[in-house]
Formats: structure tokens, sequence, C-alpha cells
């Protein structure tokens, strides 16, 4: 699983995700790529699972790349206890991906495996998207 290698004394708020992605936005490495189609907050364990799904169905050939990274950590604070006393430990990290985010890339395998592997992704991901093929300029 993704995790942020030094998150300590870091308290990051919930914040909103508004607007179109700005960047990250086009297939910069591979042939195929997985574009977000609306604003989610994606956690690592549901990024892991989509790229389990993609290796497994291309049985390890080509290459995948993971073009989003859970940066903010989301905090809980435990069962049954009382109102403030400061905020609670972080649970989980999770990726603010914004419309036109690509979520992975993948190149090294033909079109039908590609767009395959990328709806089993998309099915383990809380975000609609779509599937893109990179324009050759």
């Amino acid at each position: 699983m993704l995790i942020p290698a030094r998150s300590k004394y870091r308290k990051v708020r919930k914040g909103r995700i508004r607007g179109v992605a700005t960047s990250g936005n086009y297939i910069a490495y591979g042939d195929y790529g997985l574009q977000a189609q609306g604003n989610e907050r994606i956690n690592s364990r549901q990024i892991e699972a989509a790229r389990q799904a993609m290796t497994r169905y291309i049985k390890r050939g080509g290459k995948i790349w993971i073009r989003i990274f859970p940066h903010t950590p989301v905090t809980r604070k435990p069962q049954d206890v009382k109102m403030g006393s400061g905020k609670g430990s972080p649970e989980y990290f999770v990726a603010k991906v914004r419309p036109g985010t690509i979520l992975f890339e993948m190149q090294g395998v033909s079109e039908v495996e590609a767009r395959e592997a990328m709806r089993l992704a998309a099915n383990k991901l809380p975000v609609k998207t779509r599937f893109l093929i990179r324009e050759e300029s």
C-alpha cells in the first residue's frame, strides 16, 4: 500500500475538491490511460486493489504506472471518546482526485487487454472513469 514516508506532526484539514485537474491530466508515460470523471477521495487500499486487478488480468505483462499518490491523512478518534481533547490519529491516507486526472497508465499490451484491465480496475474505485488512448502527434 502507498503511504507517505513522513507525516509526523502534520495535521491536514479536510478541504474541498473543486474545479478540474490542471496537472496530471494527460497521458505522459504509457499508451493507454484511465481518467477520472468526477472529484473524489481515493484511499490507498482502493489504489492497491485496482493495481492488483490490472496486474492480474495482464498476467504481469506490459507496464503499469500509478499517477496518483495518497498524501492526505484522514484522522479518526477512537470509539467512546468524549468531544474535545484534540484531533484523532491518522487512520488511512487518501489521494484527492479532480475530474480529468489520469489515475493509471499502461503500455506493452493490446488495446483490448488494456481496456478490460482498466475496466476491472475502475470497478474498484469510487469515482466514474473513462478509458483513453494516447494521441500520436
